[in-house]
């Protein structure tokens, strides 16, 4: 899996994306993250990126210009044309399935990092396939959603984490969220772990957390549950 993330601040973007364990599964070759600098696609000295909007309002746009040339570079480079996301609060909700689809349908990704009021809406229709957000809120760009959805995709590359067991266990792969850990000490601030949990038994430590991660689903989050399963 490779993905390759347009940004105006590629350092701090790829230098988050290398470190623990999508650092090492560069390292071992089974993910590779690019970062590419959309200043270096400009046609002017100034590097301009942005300009004021048509019909008045605040702040600026980002060009489609260098944006296009940018992605055509990429998608040149890779000889076709590469499923490309743009990050906007205007997008799609990002969800653990889209994660699966991703990872399972595309062995190459481009992700498009916003900045200032947006970018301009030709080339989001000329080159971007889909739009996503990760929440109904607004940020100040583009890098922290990418960077979130290149983690929750790359993670589930095979040979990134130990086993599969290590995603597959977690909150929202099967529609809930994760029942609670522990560690040690036995007990902390007077807190005692779970007696099942020190058991032994592992049929009814997998009953005790089946039914834990129901109950937490159904206080924090019944929207993710069956009708049925919500009362």
């Amino acid at each position: 899996m490779r993905i390759d993330i347009m940004t105006l601040f590629p350092d701090i973007v790829g230098d988050m994306l290398c470190e623990s364990i999508l650092g090492r599964g560069q390292d071992r070759g089974f993910i590779r993250i690019e970062c590419h600098q959309i200043r270096n696609y400009t046609t002017n000295k100034q590097r301009q990126v942005d300009d004021y909007p048509y019909g008045g309002g605040r702040g600026c746009v980002m060009l489609a210009q260098p944006l296009y040339d940018c992605w055509k570079h990429i998608c040149e480079e890779a000889g076709y044309r590469i499923h490309t996301i743009f990050m906007s609060p205007c997008g799609k909700v990002f969800k653990q399935e889209d994660a699966k689809r991703l990872q399972k349908d595309y062995d190459r990704l481009i992700i498009v990092c916003g900045r200032y009021e947006g970018v301009d809406e030709r080339f989001i229709e000329e080159c971007a396939d889909e739009e996503l957000s990760i929440g109904d809120f607004v940020l100040t760009g583009g890098e922290i959603p990418a960077m979130a959805v290149a983690d929750a995709v790359c993670r589930l590359v095979p040979g990134v984490l130990p086993d599969e067991e290590c995603f597959t266990d977690e909150s929202h792969w099967n529609g809930m969220l994760e029942y609670p850990q522990y560690t040690r000490p036995e007990i902390w601030n007077d807190k005692q772990v779970p007696e099942v949990l020190l058991s032994g038994h592992h049929e009814n430590i997998a009953k005790w957390r089946k039914q834990q991660s129901l109950e937490r689903t159904r206080s924090r989050r019944p929207d993710l549950l069956p009708d049925m399963q919500k009362d």
